[in-house]
């Protein structure tokens, strides 16, 4: 060999000592990183990805209801999330008669205002479970019991509900629950 082929391996070797060079141990450890990355993403991707609701649940978050058909003073039911949903349509009689019982009087207290929208007091909507025991009130259907408050009656266990589906007789601990809900138009409400 020459001395000038002896001095250029001296230099390479002495710019790997360095660190100056890419080495090929330094290329092995990029690869290895960057394929453990990837592999790390291809196994969590699917496992984060199947957390999500499926179709058939986010299609159950919210239920829409044509209000158009519901006269004053009836009630209809829907279902929200695989429960019972009532929606009721209150006359002025039924307003005067919520609006006339002292807060004082109910076991939990609240207005008809307080569980109704503005501007939207006639429609009362309420979850159509009793707060009980989870029974399915009656009082929605044509000729069923309302109790002797006018609004529904759980035949489970005889809690009594008024006009605004709040408990006023039994052992019921709660009114019956108001869900989440807009109105889209005058003759549409979104619930959930």
């Amino acid at each position: 060999m020459t001395d000038n082929a002896i001095a250029d391996t001296s230099d390479t070797t002495a710019q790997d000592a360095a660190g100056l060079g890419v080495r090929r141990r330094d290329f092995i450890n990029i690869a290895a990183v960057s394929a453990a990355g990837v592999g790390g993403a291809a196994v969590l991707v699917p496992l984060i990805s199947q957390m999500a609701p499926s179709a058939d649940v986010l299609a159950e978050s919210s239920t829409e209801v044509d209000l158009s058909a519901i006269k004053p003073g009836q009630a209809i039911k829907a279902v929200f999330r695989k429960q019972p949903v009532f929606v009721r349509n209150l006359t002025p009689s039924e307003i005067a008669a919520a609006d006339a019982v002292p807060l004082a009087s109910l076991r939990d207290p609240e207005t008809l205002e307080q569980r109704t929208k503005p501007g939207h007091t006639n429609w009362l909507i309420t979850m159509g479970v009793c707060t009980h025991l989870g029974c399915v009130p009656l009082g929605t259907g044509e000729g069923e019991p309302k109790g002797e408050f006018g609004g529904y009656f759980c035949p489970c266990h005889g809690s009594q509900y008024d006009t605004a589906a709040r408990i006023r007789k039994g052992p019921a601990p709660k009114n019956l629950m108001v869900p989440d809900y807009v109105f889209e138009t005058a003759t549409t409400v979104k619930i959930g």
